[in-house]
């Protein structure tokens, strides 16, 4: 029998969440093993945000040429290939695949185990003949894509949100069945690309961000000639001739889509079934199907095993935060807690969505009535009226002490506003404090000196503030 092999950490998946925490325990001075049955980071990459941000990139391109007449600039309609978009972004793709290269997880001193891994016991994973005793293990195993049982769908032609980014013909028509964040960028990207595009969503349309948020996102999704079809049901498909036919329930009554082409794109379960987790006694959830039960430092109910990522049901844009926070918590012992609030979250709609910290609703829910709300739009600064970028908005929601808990913006550079803001919540910063903000002119950072200046408008002045005023007058 062969000798266990037994790290400090085993990392059981090399996709973007598994780099990040393996390369986080390094830094620590843990001996790690690493267990994937692909090619190391690759297929995060190929499906991932970054595949996403390079399409996004390429559609952007053809939007600017559609809208310069509005700027007094006479342009061609775009001419587009959908090869060549494609072949951007497998070069976008190839650039950042070293990162995640065999070569480099070796020079960073971490073992590569190819093969599939299977928990034996509770403390034990088998890969083939291999077999590892670690410390602690983290599942990263990302995620996995699943069809929706809509009778007839094996029989048509359809892309996933894995397969897309492969895709070198313009489809005339491309129904996207289930929109998370990433199903409605996709969708924009298609029609900035001269795509006809329908979205069938089972529910309402990202559910867990700031509806008035939202709305806007959608108004202008819908101007950009998307059609988006809430709160329906796909009920059936079949391929006749040259199109596809969806048959569609909302509400009472039922309607027909003819596409040429299908994304299935609902929300993608993590990818748990191979680890035989009955063996190492890790418990999945019964309120949320497919995930696992894990406590605020994400640990599972074996306290030897972790897991972070899509594999716990979380945002791949959130794995660097992630990875610190497991390593302190499983190798040295410093629980942490997990609050997904407390991180950015980006939805590259146009204009892109970004909230941190605390939302209008969730303030509802949390602290009733013990906060406000203050605005500001983006028609307000000469920056977003000179590039004709007025549809937007900027939430902030602040503590009865003035304290800022949560902000939430749609326009543009929403991402990096919401870093400032993110820092400024970190610092426990007053929303007062913003109108100090040494923000350039014009820019978008303008935006918080004005939140700034409403949130002290919104206070008394102090007497003391005042009275030396009035005394100051009487001087000489």
């Amino acid at each position: 029998m062969a000798t266990p092999s037994t790290p400090d950490l085993c990392v059981i998946g090399a996709g973007a969440a598994g780099l990040a925490v393996a390369e986080a325990a390094r830094r620590v001075g843990a001996s790690v093993v690493m267990v994937e049955k692909a090619e190391p980071g690759r297929a995060s990459l190929q499906s991932g945000p970054l595949a996403l941000r390079a399409l996004a990139a390429a559609a952007e391109r053809a939007a600017l040429a559609e809208g310069a007449g509005a700027f007094g600039i006479g342009l061609e309609p775009a001419n587009i290939s959908f090869r060549r978009v494609r072949d951007h972004i497998a070069e976008i793709i190839a650039q950042s695949a070293p990162q995640g290269a065999a070569a480099r997880i070796a020079a960073l001193g971490i073992e590569l185990v190819r093969g599939s891994g299977s928990f034996a016991d509770p403390r034990t994973l088998r890969v083939g003949e291999t077999v590892i005793e670690a410390r602690r293990f983290v599942i990263a195993t990302g995620a996995s894509s699943s069809l929706p049982d809509i009778p007839g769908l094996l029989s048509v032609p359809y892309f996933t949100t894995e397969t897309i980014f492969d895709n070198t013909r313009r489809p005339d028509h491309l129904v996207i069945l289930g929109a998370g964040p990433m199903g409605l960028e996709i969708a924009l990207c298609y029609r900035r690309l001269g795509t006809e595009v329908t979205i069938v969503e089972p529910g309402k349309m990202l559910p867990q961000s700031d509806p008035e948020l939202v709305d806007i996102a959608l108004r202008s999704l819908r101007g950009a000639g998307v059609v988006v079809i809430e709160e329906a049901a796909a009920l059936a498909a079949e391929e006749s001739a040259q199109s596809i036919r969806i048959r569609v329930r909302q509400g009472d009554g039922d309607r027909s889509i003819t596409a040429t082409h299908v994304l299935v794109a609902p929300a993608r379960p993590p990818a748990l079934d191979d680890l035989n987790l009955a063996a190492a006694k890790v418990r999945r959830s019964t309120a949320h199907a497919g995930a696992l039960v894990l406590n605020a430092s994400l640990r599972t109910t074996n306290s030897r095993i972790y897991a972070m990522g899509e594999a716990a049901g979380h945002s791949p844009h959130l794995v660097a935060f992630e990875a610190d926070l497991v390593v302190t918590a499983a190798l040295l012992g410093r629980p942490q807690r997990f609050e997904p609030a407390a991180f950015p979250r980006l939805t590259l709609t146009d204009p892109e969505i970004a909230e941190i910290g605390l939302t209008e609703p969730m303030a509802r829910t949390r602290l009733k009535g013990g906060f406000s709300v203050l605005r500001a739009s983006y028609g307000e600064i000469d920056r977003a009226r000179a590039a004709r970028e007025g549809m937007g908005v900027v939430k902030l929601v602040v503590g009865k002490s003035g304290k800022l808990l949560g902000a939430g913006i749609v326009g543009p550079s929403a991402g990096e506003l919401a870093a400032l803001f993110g820092l400024a919540i970190a610092q426990n910063l007053d929303a007062r404090d913003l109108a100090g903000l040494a923000a350039p002119y014009p820019s978008y950072a303008e935006l918080a000196q004005v939140l700034g200046e409403q949130a002290r408008a919104a206070t008394a002045q102090p007497r003391l503030k005042s009275g030396g005023w009035s005394l100051n007058r009487l001087l000489p």
